[in-house]
């Protein structure tokens, strides 16, 4: 019998070592260990055996089996580096050609203007705050001073939510104003924020989007004036637009949670049927903005008897439009890289906007 396992263990390990690729290494294992190999058709008459010889048989067979099972690792490891060898011998680079052009992104122009503007104020002191995009009704309108009859709380204006269990309403946030509501609720004044973010309304057309972005900024403390709202915005639209005397006026208007409330436009001329940013005989309207109104104050938490502050808000897709020529809104979000490619900036070409 010891004979017969020697002559068995033998055969196997010349079959395997004789094996020339990985193909007939694996015959040789099928042969060796497979469900109808040598090794396993051996094992399983071990039953036929007294106890005693069934142990020294088993103890054997094991070794055989553990002797080969080694035996194809080490050849199947020689043969994968043959194999390698061989495939690099063969296969050439030809280091000496161009390198294949590869496309570089770009950033998106909300995203660059976002940061500009972030930058700007930034320096001017503010800091970012953030909130959900879906609202509940008393962020969304009530803090805020709407009138329960106010236009932008019919379904035709506003995406409604389906109601909560406590009966509540919800919405998709139709500005970011909420924000400064809960910001106000956290912090202490002073308080100086930007609250950057998507904004919801049932609108679609060349210059405007069911989606689009917004930047609002809150500044509340003691003695906030007028005189303070108009320098903040004047050195913005001066910086961010480029043009150190650009012509800033603030005409009397209506918001709900401002007052008294104030457009902002900005000189432009369109002569030739083109628009320039900066001296000329026309005007364009930018932004909204006016002093915090004393019930917001109060629904934020603060005493409108001590404390003041201004606020004001901008589309992040207009002022975009505006400074880089950008003729329609929709695009913004078509995911067209031809848009993206000729509107875009590349990171290496964008310069410090705050230190202009």
């Amino acid at each position: 019998m010891s004979d017969t396992l020697e002559n068995l263990k033998r055969e196997l390990l010349e079959s395997v070592h004789s094996a020339q690729d990985l193909a007939s290494l694996d015959e040789a294992r099928v042969a060796a260990l497979g469900k109808k190999g040598r090794i396993t058709a051996m094992m399983k008459d071990m039953g036929s055996l007294s106890p005693e010889e069934r142990k020294t048989r088993g103890q054997a067979m094991n070794a055989i089996k553990q002797a080969v099972t080694d035996a194809i690792d080490a050849r199947k490891d020689e043969l994968g580096k043959a194999a390698l060898q061989a495939r690099l011998e063969q296969e050439r680079i030809d280091v000496s050609l161009p390198v294949r052009p590869q496309p570089k992104g770009r950033i998106h122009p909300l995203s660059q203007v976002v940061d500009e503007v972030i930058e700007i104020f930034g320096a001017m002191g503010f800091e970012v705050a953030e909130g959900p995009d879906i609202e509940d009704d008393w962020h969304n309108f009530e803090a805020l001073n709407f009138p329960p009859d106010h236009p932008a709380r019919q379904e035709h204006d506003t995406f409604y939510m389906p109601d909560r269990t406590d009966g509540s309403k919800m919405v998709l946030r139709t500005h970011t104003s909420p924000v400064q509501i809960r910001h106000m609720l956290e912090n202490k004044p002073p308080i100086r924020a930007i609250c950057p973010g998507r904004t919801f309304r049932s609108d679609h057309d060349a210059t405007h989007s069911p989606m689009f972005h917004q930047v609002e900024g809150l500044v509340v403390g003691k003695d906030i004036h007028m005189g303070h709202l108009k320098g903040c915005l004047i050195d913005f639209c001066r910086t961010f637009f480029g043009v150190d005397d650009l012509p800033v006026r603030f005409r009397p208007s209506y918001f709900p949670f401002t007052e008294p409330s104030a457009e902002v436009d900005i000189g432009c001329s369109r002569k030739g049927g083109g628009l320039t940013i900066g001296h000329g005989d026309d005007w364009l309207e930018i932004l909204g903005s006016g002093m915090v109104h004393p019930n917001v104050l109060k629904a934020g938490g603060i005493d409108p008897a001590e404390y003041q502050g201004f606020a004001f808000g901008m589309g992040i897709e207009r002022i975009a439009m505006l400074k880089y020529g950008i003729p329609d809104l929709r695009p913004f979000y078509d995911s067209d890289v031809r848009w993206l490619g000729h509107y875009g900036f590349r990171p290496e070409d964008i310069p410090s906007t705050a230190a202009r």
